[in-house]
């Protein structure tokens, strides 16, 4: 394994994130990535799918470092409405899964008014650390 979760002894768990992660390795950044295939376009404006398309984009640039969604250790998420983020928990925790896995790095969510793309409804940040090859 590349990183270690840091959890305070005293802290309660995360649950579907890590407080902090400690890592050494190659270092993989993503930038804001958003829910549009390949052509640059958006194939749906419901939120659930452009989230699911955002995570098969961060894969996708992740296999280009030479990294997975294993070896992420930061994501930080841009939402233009909490409300239906926090609404669709269940549903956005399975698609999660089965895109990234059962690896959950340290995250932030952030609300904003509007992203750059006017139909974009989430935007995320990823960093991963590959580790390195002895």
């Amino acid at each position: 394994m590349s990183h270690e979760i840091l959890n305070p002894k005293n802290w309660r768990p995360a649950k579907g994130y890590a407080n902090g992660i400690a890592a050494s390795g190659r270092l993989v950044f993503c930038g804001g990535l958003i829910g549009w295939n390949a052509a640059q376009e958006f194939e749906t404006d419901d939120f659930l799918g452009q989230v699911a398309q955002t995570l098969r984009n961060i894969v996708a640039v992740l296999a280009e470092g030479g990294a997975g969604p294993e070896h992420l250790v930061r994501l930080t998420w841009y939402v233009t409405d909490k409300k239906e983020y926090l609404a669709r928990l269940k549903e956005l925790g399975a698609a999660y899964r089965e895109i990234i896995g059962r690896h959950y790095p340290a995250m932030a969510l952030v609300q904003v008014v509007a992203l750059v793309e006017d139909r974009a409804k989430v935007e995320i940040e990823a960093t991963a650390v590959v580790p390195e090859q002895k």
